[in-house]
């Protein structure tokens, strides 16, 4: 399980040093991909599979809906592998998508990873404890 939140940078060479407690995760691989707000999302390989065959794999290829979410998340990702040192390369692309600089956040989220430019993720989180409370509330009472 992917727990937590750590500052790092992102160096000259477009790479991002996982944090230690991470890289065991994703010792079978990493996809990177685009992440729904401000940021990327790094899968360990198998998770995302697991995402694919469970969420992505059945959208439909004739609504327009389903070809727009797997033009986000399949053409924005890349396959890649941790080097030596842990570190995974991150592209342009998925660094422009998120606003990437130097500083950056790692953010273990259960099953991925998301990788914030740092004042962003402070923004964020800014506004994630603002709301956390009503969005469970309003969670807990779809549940009902």
């Amino acid at each position: 399980m992917l727990l937590g939140e750590y500052e790092h940078t992102i160096d000259d060479k477009n790479r991002l040093t996982l944090p230690a407690k991470f890289r065991e995760a994703f010792a079978d691989g990493v996809v990177l991909t685009r992440g729904m707000e401000n940021c990327a999302n790094a899968y360990p390989r198998e998770d995302w599979e697991q995402l694919v065959a469970g969420r992505l794999g059945d959208l439909d290829p004739l609504s327009r809906e389903g070809r727009t979410l797997t033009r986000y998340f399949f053409a924005g990702a890349a396959d890649g592998e941790l080097d030596r040192q842990g570190r995974i390369l991150v592209p342009p692309q998925l660094q422009a998508h998120a606003g990437l600089k130097r500083e950056v956040v790692v953010a273990g989220l259960y099953d991925h990873l998301e990788i914030w430019d740092r004042d962003a993720w402070r923004a964020q989180v800014i506004e994630v404890e603002g709301s956390a409370e009503h969005v469970a509330e309003r969670l807990a009472a779809q549940r009902d």
